[in-house]
């Protein structure tokens, strides 16, 4: 009985050891949503499952979100997560800029394409990813 005790509480630990390395095989989620208009080019970037400790996050880690399209770039203020998201807005509305958002300009969304790149307190790339905007 002993010997069977042993061998279930070994594949448990087995079984719980391959739940953990599956938890950081997890990534953050980054979600870009972009519009270019003539006289407007404006982006969000949404990011999700941060923070997450056996993702190598902590809880309350800073970020920032280096934007490019063309040959345009801007990089975001640096923003803390909260409850594992960050969020972050790029607008050439000077009413939003005022209100937040990292400014750029009215040009700046190139072929209707921009890439977000979310980068650590340390300045290392976290996730990339790229849009197709929305031209109006």
């Amino acid at each position: 009985m002993k010997n069977s005790s042993t061998r279930l509480f070994a594949a448990l630990a087995a079984a719980a050891a391959l739940s953990v390395t599956a938890l950081g095989a997890q990534a953050a989620t980054l979600k870009i949503k972009c519009e270019k208009r003539s006289d407007r080019s404006k982006a969000s970037v949404d990011v999700s499952a941060l923070g997450c400790y056996y993702c190598g996050g902590q809880p309350g880690d800073w970020y920032t979100t280096v934007l490019t399209s063309g040959g345009n770039s801007a990089q975001s203020a640096a923003k803390q997560e909260v409850l594992n998201e960050v969020e972050f807005d790029f607008d050439s509305n000077p009413r939003n800029i005022r209100q937040g958002a990292t400014a750029i300009s009215k040009g700046f969304i190139v072929d209707g394409t921009v890439t977000a790149t979310l980068l650590d307190a340390s300045g290392a790339t976290v996730t990339s990813a790229t849009a197709t905007c929305r031209v109006r």
